[in-house]
């Protein structure tokens, strides 16, 4: 996935008018509303677009460019800090969506976490990665798996999970951070959310 952040704040305002107009935004209304200087400026970032996937064109009229997948097809929620006591997936945990079909993962429902630092470069998984969770709460010895920790701050993280000699343990892939070990009653503190599904790379 090659979007670009300009290029994604174009596509989230078509979705938006489409999803209160009824249709897709004309290019002038699309530059007013993104301070884009020209529709030639425009015009690439739809092209990039249309490259990705992301929008079709019928040329020649008016309004040329569609979206590929129509609103209400199924995406993948991009969560945030995780809400106190919310559900999961509710409104308050979502930061965006992510076009995709889950089951391109293989799964029904996924959700994506944004990777913070550098602790799971071993794994292939870099800052600013898309992780792409499947939801679970029970997890095998050695799979990656996004875990919320209580009493830490409220962001999910990813670590290769652990069990040894009756104690849970968070692993980092990067020899340069300490696990993290909960002993006994400790280990009520982690809490599962899933396990990882596969990785998205936004190239800048």
């Amino acid at each position: 996935m090659t979007v670009t952040e300009k290029q994604q704040q174009v596509l989230d305002y078509m979705k938006r008018f489409q999803a209160r107009q009824g249709f897709l935004p004309s290019l002038r209304e699309i530059c007013q509303a993104l301070g884009l200087a020209s529709p030639g400026s425009l015009i690439k970032h739809l092209r990039a677009l249309e490259a990705e996937g992301q929008l079709s064109r019928s040329p020649g009229k008016k309004r040329a460019w569609k979206l590929a997948r129509p609103l209400g097809q199924p995406g993948i929620p991009l969560l945030g800090r995780i809400a106190a006591g919310a559900p999961l997936l509710a409104e308050e945990n979502r930061e965006d969506e992510i076009p995709i079909d889950p089951a391109f993962f293989g799964s029904e429902t996924c959700f994506a976490l944004k990777v913070k630092g550098d602790s799971m470069v071993e794994a292939h998984i870099s800052d600013g990665d898309l992780a792409v969770i499947r939801p679970v709460e029970e997890a095998d010895d050695g799979q990656i798996v996004a875990v919320l920790v209580e009493g830490a701050e409220a962001e999910a993280t990813l670590k290769i999970l652990r069990r040894r000699n009756g104690k849970l343990e968070l692993h980092p892939a990067n020899p340069g951070y300490r696990p993290l070990v909960f002993k006994g009653r400790e280990q009520s503190r982690v809490r599962i959310l899933g396990r990882l599904a596969g990785v998205i790379r936004i190239r800048p």
